[in-house]
C-alpha cells in the first residue's frame, strides 16, 4: 500500500579506490538514492557531499555489480557500485 507522498528509496554500497578514496575519506558507504535512480544520480550526490569530493569527474569509469556501466545504468537497492580512478603506468 502506497502513502500519498511516500518515497521509495534503495540503498547502494558504494566502493572507492585510489585517489577517489582519498577524495572521499573512506574506502566505502552507503548511499540511500530515490527509487529510480541511475549511476549519474550517484555520481551527482557523491559530488555534492564536500568540497573534496566536488572533484570527482562527473563520469568516472564505474562497475556496477562488478561490470563496467554507463551513467543511465538505473540502480536497484543492494547494488555494488565501483568509482575506478585512471590507471596510470608505463
Amino acid at each position: 500500500m502506497s502513502i500519498p507522498g511516500d518515497r521509495t528509496s534503495l540503498k547502494v554500497r558504494t566502493l572507492f579506490f585510489a585517489s577517489y578514496r582519498e577524495l572521499m575519506g573512506s574506502a566505502e558507504i552507503d548511499v540511500e538514492l530515490p527509487e529510480g535512480a541511475t549511476v549519474t544520480d550517484l555520481i551527482a550526490d557523491l559530488r555534492g557531499r564536500t568540497a573534496a569530493s566536488s572533484s570527482l569527474p562527473l563520469e568516472p569509469a564505474v562497475a556496477l555489480n562488478r561490470s563496467y556501466c554507463a551513467g543511465d545504468a538505473e540502480l536497484s537497492d543492494g547494488d555494488e557500485v565501483a568509482l575506478i580512478p585512471p590507471v596510470a603506468g608505463g
